[in-house]
């Protein structure tokens, strides 16, 4: 169970879960139309994890784009942070979004909303980003 991860591909986002690091990482655009296809397989890892977690957990979440069916896993796996939080454990979440977007920022702070750990919002400069691809 120490590493879970799954490759990005142009409708699911690159997942990488490290129980040994206490980090979970979400990157790219979620947008599958089975969205129980791709989730399910992380969400029983995670659930998994909550088990025997580290003292720290870290659940970095960088999306372009998601769906409705995706942002109820999305919300379902931060939910699960509250009960790390609640045995004890630390938990965050830094929720990373593109200085142009906005939205994806509130997205966050409405997460940030309906659970129980801290977020820390991180803004990515668009002209950073540009440079860096």
């Amino acid at each position: 169970m120490n590493i879970f991860s799954k490759v990005a591909s142009s409708v699911t986002p690159y997942l990488y879960f490290s129980a040994q690091e206490g980090v979970m990482e979400i990157k790219g655009k979620s947008i599958s139309d089975d969205p129980d296809l791709f989730w399910n397989e992380a969400i029983m890892w995670f659930e998994n994890y909550v088990l025997t977690p580290q003292s720290v957990t870290i659940f970095k979440i960088d999306l372009e784009y998601f769906n409705i069916a995706s942002s109820k896993r999305i919300l379902f796996l931060l939910y699960k942070l509250n009960e790390l939080s609640e045995k004890g454990y630390t938990a965050k979440v830094e929720w990373i979004y593109r200085s142009s977007d906005l939205e994806m920022f509130e997205v966050g702070q409405d997460y940030a909303f309906m659970v129980n750990v801290p977020f820390e919002f991180k803004e990515i400069n668009d002209s950073t980003m540009a440079i860096a691809m």
